[in-house]
């Protein structure tokens, strides 16, 4: 009787464990429809910093800055072999000697100190611009993919394989992405956008588009 009482037992907890779990695969049917489908989007962020117009022009700018830069330690540089020369003139250990050799030291001194300064100063501004390029790219990559359901966006190389040099063979056959559909590559439409929104007279929409032109397919060269 206890025998019997036993079994009876087991055979309601494996009904119970059943319907649970039938109950459970239903809900996780429902849920399942719910589940947001995947689309993922590919940018050569190379390539838009390449092309990026404000990128480019940030560049020069900072370009113009550094050949000022050059023109003045080249003046001080001057200055120091000319202080080298007149020392030749004159006797080593005279007063005229000492003054000249005191000049040398601090204008040698000044010219190190101008060019550690500048080195640095240009280093910060170079990663200012970038920084600040980078954070308007992603932030248009951002409203990209959210007008058009994107929910990932990639990194990738859009460039055609270079056949002639090995190394870059090697690099290019080592990139993540093998194959992708021209639709996936956002790269275009994204710098297009970024293009528009820095001249002085665009529309300036807010609103990201795709780009009519379509990335070019992969070709030997």
């Amino acid at each position: 009787m206890k025998k019997l009482v036993v079994s009876v037992s087991v055979i309601a907890i494996v009904a119970c464990l059943a319907c649970f779990t039938e109950t459970a695969s239903a809900q996780g049917t429902t849920g399942n429809a719910k589940t947001v489908e995947h689309k993922v989007g590919l940018i050569d962020m190379a390539h838009v910093f390449k092309h990026y117009e404000k990128f480019t022009a940030l560049r020069e700018e900072l370009k113009t800055e550094i050949q000022q830069s050059d023109a003045k330690a080249k003046a001080m540089a001057e200055q120091i072999q000319a202080v080298q020369k007149e020392m030749q003139d004159f006797k080593q250990g005279s007063p005229e000697y000492l003054a000249r050799e005191k000049q040398l030291a601090q204008a040698a001194s000044d010219f190190e100190a101008f060019r550690k300064v500048a080195q640095r100063d240009f280093l910060r501004k170079e990663s200012r611009i970038y920084h600040t390029i980078y954070m308007e790219v992603t932030d248009t990559v951002k409203k990209y993919a959210k007008i058009y359901n994107y929910t990932l966006i990639m990194r990738f190389n859009r460039e055609n394989l270079d056949t002639d040099d090995p190394k870059k063979l090697i690099q290019g056959m080592n990139r993540q992405v093998v194959f992708h559909r021209a639709d996936d590559d956002i790269t275009l439409s994204v710098l297009d956008y970024l293009n528009r929104s820095y001249k002085p007279k665009s529309s300036g929409s807010g609103t990201p588009t795709r780009s009519t032109s379509r990335p070019k397919t992969s070709t030997n060269r």
